[in-house]
């Protein structure tokens, strides 16, 4: 079905009433990284497991080596040598040592650790040439954590240091929200593989590739399906072929009113969809709904500066809501104006922008268009020099150089 205009803050709350998070799943450690967890993670063990030495060296009783200097050094029998990975703990009377690497669980009887670079690295006897402070080079059983403790709490995105803290802490698998699971299918006749010829009136598909790799950075699993052509029955063919494996389809282009909208004309019919017009610029023509028993579709309009747009206005907050996380609104930040542009009257505008933090002009960093041909949907090239949008209000039409604006970044780091 279709409906009147919405406004942007209209159709992101549309998008938002049909994303919420994901169920939670079980997921080894392998599989968790990147997603956010469902539940409060807590130690299962002492952390450390064992009192161990912190330090390649030896294992000693301080009191042997009162007074021990390079001028007076002491040599005691070594009577035992511990690696990491030791499972046995010997008993080390007073006046032995007891040789231990890093890691190493220490031995019953000694209360601390000499360095090896404070002796002649003796394997049957060792001389000693430093006196060691009480508990030198100790690592203490759960001086860290202690069993029990919270480490991790539901909502955190498990990056590398929090997969490594649950598996110190005794976890193999984690309960998480699961990416979400993302098609992406590009339509038109047009277009034809990237890095293929083109005859005469054909473009390549930038678009699933913008897509597939956005939604890769938003934290999704995406299927790229590449584009299909303008035949009604192929593009309800590929909705079927995906419908029951993701959780998310995201089409470009066939949402207007030309006469070849293959994806106006197949999913408008259907109760659980609207089409319409949203009051912005670029990214006008929009869709958005549910398959009947199936996924969320999004469909946005075909022009590459469209696609961005609405990915980064509206599916990227979609995503993180799907994924768990508190947060999936845009964050938008001020900034100061540096080179001013048109805007049309009456539309919410989204203008790819350069930022320029060394112009700082009031403590906020500059913007500039970052072509003078502003915000047309078309220009996909020169959008890779872009690393934000800039929000130009519905009521605005000409925004001048000094005047402040909300920029919305997108230009992301690796990570």
């Amino acid at each position: 079905m279709s409906a009147d205009r919405r406004s942007v803050a209209e159709h992101q709350a549309a998008l938002a009433a049909l994303t919420r998070p994901l169920p939670a799943r079980t997921l080894g450690l392998a599989e968790a990284g990147g997603c956010v967890l469902a539940a409060d993670v807590t130690s299962r063990t002492p952390i450390p497991l064992f009192d161990n030495s912190a330090m390649d060296g030896y294992a000693v009783h301080a009191a042997d080596l009162s007074g021990a200097s390079p001028a007076r050094p002491v040599t005691l029998p070594v009577v035992a040598d511990l690696p990491a990975g030791a499972t046995e703990a010997p008993a080390i009377g007073p006046g032995s040592v007891a040789r231990i690497m890093t890691g190493a669980p220490m031995p019953d009887g000694p209360d601390a650790i000499v360095p090896v670079e404070d002796t002649d690295a003796g394997t049957e006897q060792v001389r000693i040439t430093a006196e060691p402070a009480p508990a030198a080079h100790l690592r203490r059983r759960g001086e860290d954590v202690a069993a029990g403790d919270l480490v991790l709490r539901a909502g955190t995105v498990l990056h590398a240091p929090q997969l490594a803290a649950a598996a110190a802490c005794g976890h193999g698998e984690l309960l998480v929200h699961p990416r979400p699971r993302v098609a992406v299918i590009s339509t038109g006749s047009e277009l034809v593989p990237a890095g293929e010829p083109c005859a005469w009136g054909q473009i390549p598909d930038s678009n699933s590739h913008l897509l597939a790799q956005a939604v890769r950075e938003a934290g999704g699993a995406a299927t790229r399906l590449g584009a299909v052509p303008d035949d009604a029955d192929a593009f309800a063919a590929t909705l079927r072929q995906v419908s029951g494996e993701v959780d998310l389809i995201i089409c470009s282009g066939g949402v207007s009113v030309g006469a070849y909208d293959v994806v106006k004309e197949v999913l408008a019919p259907l109760a659980t969809m609207w089409f319409g017009p949203v009051a912005m610029q670029p990214g006008k023509p929009q869709g958005l709904g549910r398959l009947p028993k199936g996924p969320v579709v999004v469909a946005l309009p075909g022009n590459p500066v469209s696609v961005h747009v609405s990915f980064e206005v509206f599916v990227r907050p979609a995503l993180a809501r799907m994924a768990g996380q508190d947060d999936g609104g845009a964050h938008l930040e001020e900034a100061t104006v540096a080179v001013g542009w048109r805007s049309p009257s009456g539309r919410e505008q989204y203008i790819p922008v350069v930022v320029d933090p060394a112009n700082d002009r009031g403590g906020l960093p500059a913007v500039r268009p970052v072509t003078p041909r502003g915000s047309g949907s078309h220009l996909v090239a020169s959008l890779a020099g872009a690393q934000a949008l800039a929000r130009v209000p519905a009521e605005v039409d000409q925004v001048a150089a000094g005047e402040t604006v909300q920029i919305l970044r997108t230009e992301r780091t690796p990570g």
